[in-house]
């Protein structure tokens, strides 16, 4: 999060942007668990990678796929990336 941003702030953001997108609000741990892998592949790929990353995992878990198992492989690649 930015300087001065706070999980509040995040949280309210998330929420009024599912509503804009008319989805539900996400499940609980699923913010974390997108949080935590575009630090990873920020970290351990390339700092671009990261969103769009977050892009594929959203698209995957659209088509069907478990969010924590889906995101659990994507922060396994970064670890032999």
């Amino acid at each position: 999060m930015s300087e001065g941003t706070t999980e509040q702030d995040l949280r309210a953001w998330v929420v009024r942007a599912c509503a804009e997108l008319g989805l539900e609000p996400l499940e609980a741990g699923a913010q974390a668990a997108i949080l935590d892998l575009a630090r990873d592949v920020a970290h351990n790929v390339a700092r671009p990678g990261a969103p769009v990353t977050a892009f594929l995992l959203g698209v995957a878990v659209g088509r069907g796929a478990d969010l924590h198992e889906t995101q659990a492989r994507l922060v396994a690649m970064t670890e032999n990336a």
